[in-house]
């Protein structure tokens, strides 16, 4: 076929309806590769601190893994990031962890009802003299005048020795940002008195 016939038909019209589809398709993997990038970033800026606030919050360090795990996995799924990242991966990691932990709480009071039906099993073992004096380790002290505290205090003194913004901490624990500083004095306050009566005893 000759060129001036060529030039009279115009280009292919299947070639023109092509081009929208594959540049959607381009853009499409750049808003993935984009976005995995994002996550990636995000993941090495926050596991470490989202797995010492649970870590420290259950006294739990494979489940605490386990719990950062799954909030990183459910935002790659989402596919996007929200609008605040960083109080988005709080909500989620401490609603998981609120899940999980009434569950055990279920599973403990069944447990509770058989250990007091199991009236003729064996009497518990004390712990040996190494094990007891563990105990008095200032982890130990923390975790214990930390858990004196209500949730929302916990939360507030963990979320912000882990560095997260007042903006970020007021968005995963539905607070007014303005409050936060009040609350958090209150919250090291209460800590502190908690953690000094256990030093007196």
């Amino acid at each position: 076929m000759n060129v001036s016939v060529l030039a009279r038909r115009g280009p292919d019209p299947g070639a023109v309806r092509m081009e929208p589809a594959a540049a959607g398709a381009r853009d499409e993997r750049a808003a993935s590769t984009r976005f995995e990038e994002q996550w990636t970033q995000l993941f090495d800026a926050h596991y470490a601190r989202l797995f010492r606030y649970l870590d420290r919050l259950s006294g739990d360090p494979d489940l605490a893994a386990d719990l950062v795990q799954e909030t990183f996995i459910r935002l790659y799924r989402r596919n996007t990031l929200p609008d605040r990242p960083e109080a988005w991966l709080i909500t989620v990691a401490l609603n998981l962890f609120r899940n999980v932990r009434s569950t055990v709480s279920r599973r403990a009071r069944l447990l509770s009802v058989v250990r007091a039906i199991g009236v003729h099993s064996d009497p518990p073992v004390s712990p040996g003299p190494s094990v007891a004096g563990a105990g008095a380790e200032p982890a130990r002290r923390v975790r214990e005048a930390l858990a004196t505290l209500p949730e929302r205090e916990q939360n507030l003194l963990l979320l912000r020795a882990e560095g997260f913004s007042y903006h970020d901490i007021a968005s995963a624990l539905g607070l007014n940002e303005a409050s936060v500083g009040t609350l958090l004095a209150r919250a090291r306050n209460a800590f502190c008195r908690a953690f000094e009566a256990d030093d007196a005893h």
